[in-house]
């Protein structure tokens, strides 16, 4: 019998890079952060991803060995500028070796970080949290759209704009305010009025739709309106809020399923992060439950953990004097960088599955940890 063969589908960069950017807008990444597209061409065909944390020389030797055109990073390889590609230093050659091999490079950095189901929700169910929440919700990313529309016509403009991402707060959708309006305006010469005659004053019965929507969003949103709106001229107003969004923000809050003794949670969290030595301070004797975490560089995050009472936070890159400065709060632990972000492999390559099931995504096999141990 003859054997099936397996076909791939062969994608365009800007595909992948558009599916990334949805789930993760570019828009939430801070504002030191390098990520995207770092190098090719966003038209380019590429046949395999390769996907990994960190990108080394070895990683660029296993995407030549397994036939992958694209690498897809966690941290950017270009993260601070260079003037000069001459491979006088690391970074300048792997850049050089890149681009001689023909392989594409994206990097999903802080924008992944800054979503809720993006690094830290990986990490927590790894851990086996519940009751996940934002650390630290960020504030000034809500917008609030105004717009009037006819009677007859609010139902079409409101679901039009509610399916381009409009009108969800925490665990509800379709949010809005609508009140019983009246317009009034004269068509002028060269207009093309949907109700009312060319020079006439007109009044019209109108509904005030009011609803939020993030301001990444907004391009589609006002798409959305546009497209559904009767009106010649569509009139709306955008007022950025200061309230919290609980979708987008720093770190993550959880809980485990019962309390239980910190030095047990301790030996759980280092067989789940594969790490031999964990780094703590606190007070190891209590029992635990509420668990704050963040992937990555998270020691700006301390005090938050302490605000929301966790019993413990467990990120990585901790200074030596916030470890003495805090003891009698929670229990800090430094779990590694490498080690807190190592799951974030499977997150991109689960993104790219469900979306593209028969594209070629490979997980690196390289343990790039940059950090290694002495035992």
């Amino acid at each position: 019998m003859q054997a099936k063969l397996k076909f791939f589908l062969i994608m365009i960069v800007k595909e992948i890079s558009d599916l990334l950017e949805t789930y993760a807008p570019l828009s939430l990444q801070e504002s030191y952060d390098n990520s995207g597209l770092q190098i090719g061409n966003p038209e380019t065909q590429v046949k395999c991803a390769l996907i990994c944390l960190d990108i080394t020389t070895n990683i660029i030797d296993e995407a030549i060995q397994k036939g992958c055109d694209m690498i897809i990073s966690h941290h950017p390889l270009l993260f601070n500028g260079i003037k000069k590609i001459t491979g006088r230093t690391y970074i300048e050659k792997i850049v050089h070796k890149a681009i001689k091999n023909d392989i594409v490079i994206y990097s999903a950095h802080t924008h992944f970080d800054n979503i809720k189901n993006g690094v830290n929700n990986m990490l927590a169910e790894k851990i086996g949290l519940i009751n996940l929440s934002i650390l630290k919700p960020v504030s000034g990313v809500l917008r609030k759209l105004v717009t009037f529309c006819p009677l007859a016509y609010a139902e079409k403009v409101r679901i039009a704009i509610f399916s381009a991402g409009a009108g969800n707060i925490g665990n509800y959708d379709s949010c809005s305010s609508n009140t019983l309006t009246e317009g009034t305006f004269r068509a002028n010469e060269g207009a093309n009025p949907f109700v009312g005659s060319l020079g006439e004053l007109h009044h019209e019965k109108e509904i005030r739709i009011e609803t939020v929507y993030p301001n990444y969003l907004e391009k589609d949103v006002l798409q959305a309106l546009l497209n559904a709106h009767p009106y010649e001229e569509v009139a709306y107003d955008i007022y950025s809020l200061q309230n919290s969004f609980n979708e987008v923000g720093a770190g993550m809050l959880g809980e485990l399923n019962k309390s239980i003794p910190a030095d047990s949670f301790m030996k759980i969290l280092q067989k789940t992060l594969h790490t031999p030595v964990l780094r703590f301070s606190g007070p190891i004797e209590k029992e635990v439950k509420k668990i704050a975490i963040c992937g990555g560089s998270g020691a700006f995050l301390i005090k938050e953990a302490i605000a929301k009472n966790a019993d413990v936070f467990i990120t990585s890159d901790i200074k030596y004097h916030s470890f003495g400065d805090h003891t009698e709060e929670l229990i800090l632990i430094d779990a590694g960088h490498f080690e807190t972000e190592q799951y974030t492999k499977l997150l991109l390559c689960d993104i790219l599955k469900k979306k593209f099931p028969t594209f070629a995504t490979q997980i690196s096999e390289q343990d790039n940890n940059l950090v290694k141990y002495f035992i």
